[in-house]
């Protein structure tokens, strides 16, 4: 059996916690590998080397740090095909969704090679007679990223190569459920240059990740995740005295106007609905039918959901693979069990697929339901799964109401062809991330990414601009040099004159 430790100092280190988990191939439903569940000594011990190696390589110069980045995106791209392949294997999404997740977290590392003009400051000349202010950019120090499942590539790097070219070191704590592709990862890193201590990953669970909140040394935190957990490490983070940025949880909702280009809005849905098994932040959960369009929406998108070609992700014809586990799964399901209970309408039904040679597998087939009711359980909570809930609304303002009154604000988007709908819509909806006539809009990586209400806490979105103001501290510098004339002390606030 294939055995995960941590990656720490840059080499691979046994943890001294004798807890493991287990690593499924979500197709097969096999055990693919054991993962060492760190304690809070072998995350003291990713900390010390982390903060060994920041002086050194906080003094770096940018460009330093921009060629390393070169370096490692080049790397990256030499090794495709495995590190999608290894995404497949442990995650279950069909090849290609992995190999896209791949490239937008390529693109960060491509944002982040542009480190030197980034971490430019501001001047101004006299603010005051012969005085002058400029403003820099440094690094914190030690910065951790807790990551979710669904993106064992992706979302690690939004957040670590930005943190690592603004000269802090960091430590990854990735999913105990798919860690294989963090490991890789900072193999390359390494092999692109990156001295050891810069970057560790630290697999385990929960005491991991009170380990990282605990740490003193630790300055700035970034999860993505469940809001439950985003409030946990949120809040106890800031007890700590850290800086935080915590993704929390989604509940997105696609509004389907009577004008809009019916095809274009049912297949917008059905990639951004049922695309990863319904596993994505950004996945479109709800269906906001407004008016007439309804009955011709739900009739066109049973057929395509009946019809999706489900299978191990590494068959070229399948659209939609397993889900990560088998607890997931059964979760999933139980969702689909409370809104039959609930009363709404199960038009499609997959929760009895079954495949051929692989019977042990994660799957289960896309689930659609119609007359969901904005009481009900699978219209309030995140399942994060193939279901697609049709919420029916009289108008535009009913519609615009349900995805404003909705506790989550992570992604919407608004299928019309009316420009003055699609504007007031941007303008008016209270969601982080907007899309007209886009199915999933999020942010390129030279923009930032982050939601709204319990979608996000903390101040500050992740990856882009915001993602190197995050990792940096602000120093302003204000100064006058002597010029030989002698000055009483003042005892007032001082003014530029």
């Amino acid at each position: 059996m294939n055995s995960i430790e941590h990656f720490i100092n840059g080499k691979t280190v046994k943890g001294s916690s004798k807890r493991t988990g287990k690593v499924f191939n979500p197709a097969s439903g096999e055990v693919s590998s054991n993962v060492n569940l760190a304690n809070t000594a072998d995350l003291n011990k990713a900390v010390e080397a982390a903060k060994k190696a920041f002086p050194s390589w906080s003094e770096k110069t940018p460009l330093f740090r921009a060629r390393v980045l070169f370096k490692f995106k080049e790397l990256i791209e030499k090794n495709y095909d495995e590190l999608t392949k290894i995404i497949v294997s442990e995650h279950g999404k069909v090849y290609e969704d992995a190999k896209g997740s791949l490239t937008r977290g390529l693109e960060v590392v491509e944002f982040a090679c542009g480190i030197p003009q980034l971490l430019k400051g501001e001047f101004t000349e006299n603010v005051g007679t012969n005085v002058d202010s400029w403003s820099m950019r440094q690094p914190f120090g030690v910065c951790a990223g807790i990551t979710p499942f669904n993106f064992p590539a992706m979302v690690p790097m939004w957040m670590f190569p930005i943190a690592i070219a603004c000269g802090n070191t960091f430590i990854l704590k990735p999913s105990e459920k798919d860690p294989s592709c963090s490991m890789k990862l900072a193999e390359l890193f390494l092999e692109a240059g990156l001295p050891p201590g810069v970057f560790n990953v630290v697999n385990g669970d929960k005491e991991a990740v009170d380990a990282i909140i605990n740490n003193k040394d630790i300055a700035a935190v970034s999860f993505v995740g469940s809001t439950p957990i985003a409030k946990y490490i949120y809040e106890n983070c800031a007890k700590n005295e850290k800086r935080v940025q915590a993704l929390g949880g989604a509940k997105n909702h696609c509004v389907v106007m009577p004008d809009c280009d019916l095809d274009q809005a049912v297949n917008g849905l059905m990639g951004a609905a049922y695309g990863s098994a319904g596993e994505r932040c950004m996945a479109q959960s709800v269906a906001v039918a407004v008016g007439k369009i309804a009955d011709p929406l739900v009739e066109s998108l049973s057929k395509k959901v009946e019809s999706l070609k489900i299978g191990p992700g590494l068959d070229k014809k399948s659209q939609m693979g397993p889900l990560v586990t088998k607890e997931h799964l059964e979760k999933v399901k139980g969702y689909v069990d409370i809104g039959v209970k609930e009363g709404a309408k199960l038009v499609v039904d997959g929760r009895n697929l079954k495949l051929q040679g692989y019977e042990n597998g994660f799957y289960m087939g896309g689930c659609l339901f119609d007359n969901v009711k904005k009481d009900m359980r699978i219209y309030k909570e995140e399942i994060f799964g193939p279901v697609l809930s049709v919420v029916r609304a009289k108008d535009y303002g009913e519609a615009l109401s349900l995805v404003n009154d909705h506790e989550f604000g992570n992604g919407t988007t608004i299928f019309t062809r009316d420009g003055d709908t699609g504007r007031s819509f941007a303008s008016n909806v209270k969601i982080g991330m907007v899309g007209i006539n886009i199915p999933i809009p999020v942010p390129m990586a030279f923009h930032s990414f982050g939601g709204w209400k319990r979608s996000l806490f903390g101040d500050q979105s992740i990856h882009g601009p915001e993602g190197v103001r995050f990792y940096t501290k602000l120093k302003t510098i204000t100064s006058r040099w002597p010029s030989g004339i002698k000055s009483d002390p003042e005892f007032v606030m001082p003014t530029m004159k």
